[in-house]
């Protein structure tokens, strides 16, 4: 078995809008982990986020995910990671399938594993005809987790996974990032909803002014505490990206 590190961060320095919004990060995961990252606004945690999935450029420091050294070949990683992001990379004007058809396809993905995934995002049969435009914000996000699942990433790279979701949207997250992690993906995400993603993760990493600061194992013991009210939440309805 691989224990080379999915993510390996020395001294990582990224620039967005003239501001270095990381300015030294130091961060290793190992393969199979689930790592949440944890921090106030401003703190660098979409920028860690995108600079993994190779979409930022490293300025200064060394940085290599799924072995791949972001500083020459940035591009090489993209196919093999899932960016879950803020804004959707949906078309519009495109229905529900026909968005999951030509993100499976640009990915090297099959049709029916496209469908299989809206099927396990339970996405209605009678929104997939339907323009994305024409999607309620929850469903919009279902269809963006749908694409990315059916990617299946080494590594998922989440950026508020639980936002714009119901109740069971939210637990159907947290079940999908378990089933990454058992089937061997690496899990990287970010959030503010920390009862429930600390549930989730097995390590939590604190970033502040664009540095780690602080990077913990979760104690199981509040793990289980935290699952017993997590699972409670009753919020509704952001965007995402495959």
């Amino acid at each position: 078995m691989d224990t080379s590190p999915v993510v390996d961060l020395r001294g990582v320095v990224a620039v967005v809008d003239r501001f270095p919004a990381l300015a030294g990060v130091d961060l290793r995961v190992g393969p199979g982990e689930v790592v949440l990252v944890r921090g106030p606004n401003g703190a660098g945690k979409t920028t860690l986020l995108r600079l993994c999935a190779g979409l930022l450029p490293v300025v200064d420091g060394r940085a290599t995910v799924l072995g791949v050294d972001l500083t020459t070949s940035a591009r090489d990683v993209r196919r093999r990671v899932g960016l879950l992001g803020h804004a959707t990379f949906l078309y519009a004007e495109l229905s529900v399938l026909e968005n999951a058809r030509f993100w499976a396809r640009a990915t090297g993905v099959s049709d029916g594993d496209a469908v299989a995934a809206l099927d396990r995002l339970e996405v209605p049969a009678r929104v997939r005809d339907l323009p994305v435009r024409a999607l309620s914000t929850g469903q919009r996000r279902r269809v963006s987790l749908a694409v990315t699942v059916a990617r299946r990433p080494e590594l998922w790279l989440l950026d508020e996974p639980h936002a714009g979701l119901d109740a069971s949207g939210r637990d159907l997250v947290d079940a999908l990032v378990d089933e990454a992690a058992v089937a061997g993906a690496t899990v990287l995400f970010a959030s503010h909803e920390l009862e429930r993603a600390e549930a989730v993760a097995r390590r939590v990493v604190t970033l502040s002014g664009g540095v780690v600061t602080d990077d913990d194992a979760v104690d199981d013991d509040a793990v289980d505490d935290a699952t017993d009210v997590t699972h409670s939440d009753d919020l509704e309805e952001v965007e995402g990206a495959p």
